[in-house]
């Protein structure tokens, strides 16, 4: 197996056919009542009875993803709602993924400076060596907020370095308001966001970061949402691996987010989370599978696979 993050992802999307990526976002309200009507995980106000069903739903949808898709993302939010309990499951979950041969983002979106940054970088990249804490896991690559600038970026990067993994920073995000903030433009016309994207490629072309593939460790979280105003990053940027959320219940289409792979196929990961995960909520699934879940996860993740297929076409 490859080194470098970026090398990996490759390789994967290669083997998988596809670049799309199962985000994992579980709200307990929403699990397959095969699992919250059980007995002991049918008490949505007790943190442990919560944090099972979950890791069991959570489980069993990386193990139906597994064989299909190069990677997950896994949404720590979700999880630190529980406290101690939900933050155990998390990292459970990530070495879960691994151990499957997942590639495993960490949506964790940390942004501070010096030696804040460095903390945040240890704890969400930095595969443990403390006693007792061997066989603890972190993801591959996480999500960094890039609101700080270089000061808040190198530290993740340098570890992800150290590590052989990988980080996405965070430069345009998909939902509606975002171009309040980010469409900003100084008085030269350059918005924020693609002054951000300018400060995120600086780090990544640093010739320690490419690997052979000739891709960077340090990628760009762009929206599917948003495709006039980020057509350009994937021609701007070639060496930049991009993570693509809105594909699916956010309305991206598959062309909107095609746009930032390569004709190789490698370059992205599509993501898409609810539309996938929730899939036994959908008519078209229930008509064909009744309750079970588990089927209509698998063949919504086919139908996405095709999806991007026929529109990379």
């Amino acid at each position: 197996m490859a080194n470098h993050f970026s090398d990996r992802l490759c390789e994967a999307i290669k083997n998988k056919k596809t670049p799309l990526t199962v985000g994992i976002d579980p709200v307990y309200s929403r699990l397959p009542k095969a699992i919250i009507e059980h007995s002991q995980m049918n008490d949505e106000n007790d943190a442990a009875s919560a944090v099972d069903a979950i890791f069991e739903f959570c489980t069993k949808v990386i193990r139906i993803a597994a064989p299909l898709v190069p990677a997950v993302k896994i949404n720590s939010a979700f999880f630190e709602k529980y406290l101690w309990e939900g933050v155990e499951s998390y990292y459970s979950l990530v070495t879960e993924a691994q151990d499957l041969g997942l590639e495993v983002i960490g949506d964790v979106k940390r942004g501070d400076i010096g030696h804040t940054a460095q903390s945040y970088a240890q704890a969400h990249l930095q595969n443990s060596e403390l006693v007792g804490l061997e066989d603890v896991l972190a993801p591959d690559a996480i999500t960094v907020n890039g609101f700080a600038g270089a000061d808040g970026i190198s530290p993740f990067a340098e570890v992800a370095d150290e590590q052989g993994k990988g980080l996405f920073v965070w430069v345009r995000a998909s939902n509606p308001s975002a171009a309040e903030i980010q469409d900003f433009a100084d008085a030269n016309g350059v918005k924020m966001y693609e002054k951000l994207a300018e400060v995120v490629a600086k780090i990544a072309s640093e010739p320690q970061r490419i690997g052979q593939s000739g891709y960077s460790n340090v990628g760009m979280v762009v929206g599917g949402t948003s495709p006039k105003e980020t057509a350009a990053l994937r021609a701007k940027y070639p060496n930049i691996f991009f993570l693509v959320p809105g594909f699916g219940s956010q309305g991206a289409d598959a062309k909107s987010c095609l746009r930032f792979c390569k004709p190789d196929g490698t370059g992205a990961l599509i993501n898409a989370s609810r539309s996938i995960i929730y899939a036994y909520e959908k008519p078209q699934y229930k008509d064909q599978f009744a309750s079970n879940w588990e089927k209509c996860i698998a063949q919504a993740i086919t139908d996405a696979k095709v999806e991007l297929a026929q529109a990379a076409f």
